[in-house]
C-alpha cells in the first residue's frame, strides 16, 4: 500500500518563506522548543503544516508570508555579517533602516570586507542565490600590497588548494599599480570563507582592501556606504523566475540609521 504524502510543507520551509529565519536556523529554533503548532510545542522539524495551522515563534503569531523582496546593501568595513556576535562587535543588523522588515543575508562578507551584500525577506530566494549550481559570478575590487605581474596570478587562474580546501579557478585582471599597492579585479563563482584573502596569501600577497562590486546581475553601482536600495519586483521576476507582480513605485535609496543593538535578523551562510 502506497503511503500518502502529507499535505502542506515542512514547518522549517514555511518559517523560512515567512522570513523568520533560514531553513537551517528554523530547524534549530524548533529543536530549542521555540515553535508551536496549534498550541503545542514542537521539537522536531519533520512536520508538514498548511495554511489552516496556527504557528507561533517565541509566542508571536506567524502570519502570511510577504511577497518575495530583495535589497542591495553597501556594507561598510567593520561590521560583522551575523545576527549576534559573541565578541560584542557591531553587526549589519544593528544598522539597517528601522522600517526594513526582518531580512536574511545572501552569503556573507567578512569583518574587514565591504561592498555589495544582498538582503532578502524570503528563504527560498536566499537558498536559490546561494546554491553552487546557480553559478552567478561575484566580482571584487581588491587592493593588495606588492608589485605583482600578470603571471603572478597564474596559480589562482588554474585553481589551487589552500589548507586542504580546493578553490575553483578565479578570473583575475591586474588593473593598475598605485605606489606600494596594486589593484586587481577578481571574479568567483563560489564564495568560500575568506577565499580571496587566503588565496592571495598563498601566493605571497597580502590583501589590504576588498570590495564586492557585483553579485550575478546585481551591481553595487553608485550606492554609498550604509545605503540600502530595493530591487524592483519586475527585475526579480526576470532574473529569478518569480511569478509576475506589479512593479510598484521606484525603489528609494535609504541611508542607515543606527539602531540599538539586539535587532533580530537572520544569519546568512558564508559567501
Amino acid at each position: 500500500m502506497t503511503k500518502e504524502t502529507p499535505e502542506g510543507d515542512r514547518i522549517a520551509k514555511v518559517l523560512s518563506r515567512a522570513g523568520i529565519a533560514s531553513r537551517r536556523e528554523a530547524e534549530r529554533m524548533i529543536e530549542a522548543g521555540r515553535v508551536t503548532v496549534n498550541g503545542k510545542v514542537i521539537t522536531r522539524a519533520a512536520l508538514n503544516v498548511t495554511d489552516k495551522d496556527t504557528i507561533t515563534v517565541d509566542g508571536k503569531l506567524v502570519g502570511e508570508p510577504d511577497p518575495p523582496r530583495l535589497w542591495l546593501y553597501h556594507k561598510p568595513a567593520g561590521l560583522v555579517t551575523t545576527t549576534k556576535d559573541e565578541q560584542g562587535r557591531p553587526t549589519i543588523f544593528d544598522d539597517l533602516p528601522e522600517d526594513l522588515p526582518r531580512v536574511m543575508t545572501v552569503g556573507r562578507l567578512d569583518l574587514n570586507s565591504e561592498g555589495l551584500l544582498l538582503l532578502t525577506n524570503d528563504g527560498g530566494i536566499k537558498r536559490q542565490l546561494e546554491l553552487p549550481q546557480t553559478g552567478w559570478l561575484r566580482r571584487y575590487r581588491v587592493r593588495i600590497h606588492g608589485r605583482p605581474t600578470d603571471d603572478t596570478f597564474a596559480p589562482l587562474r588554474d585553481g589551487i588548494t589552500v589548507d586542504g580546501q580546493r578553490f575553483l579557478p578565479m578570473q583575475i585582471t591586474l588593473d593598475r599599480q598605485q605606489g606600494a599597492n596594486a589593484w586587481v579585479t577578481v571574479g568567483l563563482r563560489e564564495g568560500k570563507n575568506r577565499e580571496i584573502r587566503r588565496a592571495m596569501d598563498d601566493i605571497g600577497l597580502s590583501v589590504n582592501r576588498l570590495i564586492r562590486v557585483s553579485y550575478g546581475p546585481f551591481q553595487l553601482g553608485q550606492l554609498k556606504q550604509g545605503e540600502v536600495e530595493e530591487i524592483r519586483r519586475r527585475v526579480l521576476r526576470d532574473q529569478l523566475g518569480l511569478e509576475a507582480q506589479e512593479p510598484g513605485p521606484a525603489p528609494a535609496r535609504r541611508q542607515v540609521s543606527r539602531r540599538p543593538r539586539g535587532r533580530k535578523g537572520a544569519p546568512g551562510s558564508r559567501g
